[in-house]
């Protein structure tokens, strides 16, 4: 293992809360209901594949023009939600492992399909801790596709086969797969069943002479 992607969303920080919130406005203006059960189905997929999710669910149907101000309206939604982020909202553990795989000189990248994300890690105060960041302002292609990962890669000068993901979405483990990469599910093992590993947090993570172990497994 030479370098690290992580997923921003669930893994780093919990901003899932905000997308929903900001989703659920725009559901609420359009007259139907969008339950946090609906919400799942938006784990690790584009801005505008979520919208479709979310238009589909409420019958709605809109031009490729009305859509983009959909989305725009919701992206303003959440941006003042994470404009409010503290660093306390960065998920027990990742702060310190992020700092002991920069000792360890081992990189580190974010690949997320957000565009906010610069704006989150600046938030939240880890933004120094990325030699690298791909997301929707530098990849078009929404997981499962594994563009985002390999986008990691490329910009860590590392091949993806010397690359670890962290993920908390099926689409995510997905992508890292379809880009030769394994995977470190963060969540619910049974959810997240197709990871090649699996964390309930960051805690049960260790860093010893460079290698990582998940609960005393050296991988």
């Amino acid at each position: 293992m030479k370098g690290c992607i992580f997923d921003l969303d669930g893994v780093i920080v919990d901003t899932a809360k905000y997308h929903y919130l900001a989703w659920k406005k725009i559901a609420d203006e359009f007259g139907f209901d969008f339950t946090l059960k609906d919400n799942e189905r938006l784990k690790g997929v584009s801005r505008m594949a979520s919208l479709d999710i979310l238009l589909s669910i409420g019958g709605i149907e809109l031009s490729g023009e009305e859509k983009l101000k959909v989305a725009d309206k919701k992206n303003r939604i959440y941006l003042e939600y994470i404009l409010k982020m503290t660093p306390d909202e960065v998920l027990p553990g990742v702060k310190e492992f992020l700092t002991a795989l920069h000792k360890a000189g081992i990189k580190v990248s974010l690949g997320s399909a957000s565009k906010n994300a610069k704006t989150i890690l600046k938030q939240v105060g880890i933004e120094g801790l990325f030699d690298a960041i791909a997301d929707g302002t530098n990849v078009s292609k929404a997981k499962p596709d594994p563009e985002v990962f390999l986008k990691g890669a490329e910009l860590l000068g590392l091949s993806p086969a010397d690359c670890l993901v962290f993920e908390d979405a099926v689409a995510g483990i997905e992508a890292a797969h379809n880009g030769g990469m394994k995977c470190v599910g963060v969540g619910d093992p049974q959810v997240l069943s197709q990871a090649d590993y699996h964390i309930s947090g960051f805690e049960d993570l260790q860093l010893e002479d460079g290698k990582l172990k998940i609960k005393n497994r050296t991988i």
